[in-house]
């Protein structure tokens, strides 16, 4: 379930890379769920996918506004809770996703350390391909990948990691960072382009099945989206690999 709200815009690359790994991507808005057209406890609903955008405009913050339209609809609240509950399902949070998962971390079992995400330093939107590093982390999606330094897009005004407000940083689960050109921590602008501490953009849950991160994946599922590389620009990049693995986690 590719899941959005008004201003997201990029549901049709994530169905797209979800789909190329061998999932049925369905596209669901909020107002299917507000309006009962989509269950959130039928079976055939295994992974949540919040794509990235503005929702709202990001005129409450980031991902609030879409986090508030579940958490003030105790029907929705409920759903929301079960589906996370549910030990089959897996979910994703991309970009507004990301900042969305973040403010509903109360509903994700082993999310109490995610942080909020926040205006960056640069007090200005960035949209750039920024260089991360896969983490060792629980994470489903990133299994076999611990170690990759890869390129990927990034497009956010809100993405700073924010520990003061919500989580905890000694016990948060991360899962990717951002790296300078030499592979160390980037701490420092434009390489960290949001100010985020020891380069934090992406966490997950102990059990792994539950990710937000804030660069976009799905904008870099093709070699040919890179800022380079060695391989045929027509073949996959190696993000699609996050994809798969999500796929054979289902099994």
């Amino acid at each position: 379930m590719v899941l959005r709200e008004q201003g997201v815009n990029s549901h049709v690359e994530t169905a797209y890379a979800f789909h190329r790994a061998g999932f049925d991507a369905v596209d669901v808005h909020m107002t299917d769920l507000q309006a009962g057209r989509v269950d959130l406890s039928d079976p055939a609903l295994v992974g949540l996918v919040a794509a990235g955008g503005f929702s709202y405009g990001d005129t409450l913050g980031a991902g609030e506004g879409w986090a508030r339209s579940v958490l003030f609809s105790p029907g929705l609240t409920e759903a929301f809770s079960g589906f996370f509950a549910r030990p089959d399902t897996f979910a994703l949070g991309i970009c507004n996703g990301c900042q969305m998962f973040a403010a509903l971390a109360g509903l994700i079992p082993g999310a109490a350390a995610w942080p909020r995400f926040v205006r960056n330093r640069s007090e200005q939107y960035e949209a750039r391909l920024s260089q991360v590093e896969v983490l060792d982390s629980p994470s489903l999606f990133f299994s076999g990948m611990a170690g990759s330094r890869l390129p990927i897009a990034v497009a956010h005004g809100e993405g700073r990691a924010d520990f003061s407000r919500q989580g905890e940083e000694s016990a948060v689960e991360a899962a990717l960072r951002y790296v300078d050109a030499r592979g160390e921590v980037a701490t420092a602008y434009p390489a960290n382009p949001n100010g985020s501490p020891s380069g934090l953009t992406a966490v997950t849950t102990p059990d792994g099945r539950f990710t937000a991160m804030m660069p976009h994946p799905e904008r870099v599922a093709r070699n040919a989206q890179l800022s380079w590389t060695t391989a045929p620009a027509e073949q996959e990049s190696p993000w699609m690999r996050m994809f798969r693995n999500a796929r054979v986690w289902v099994g």
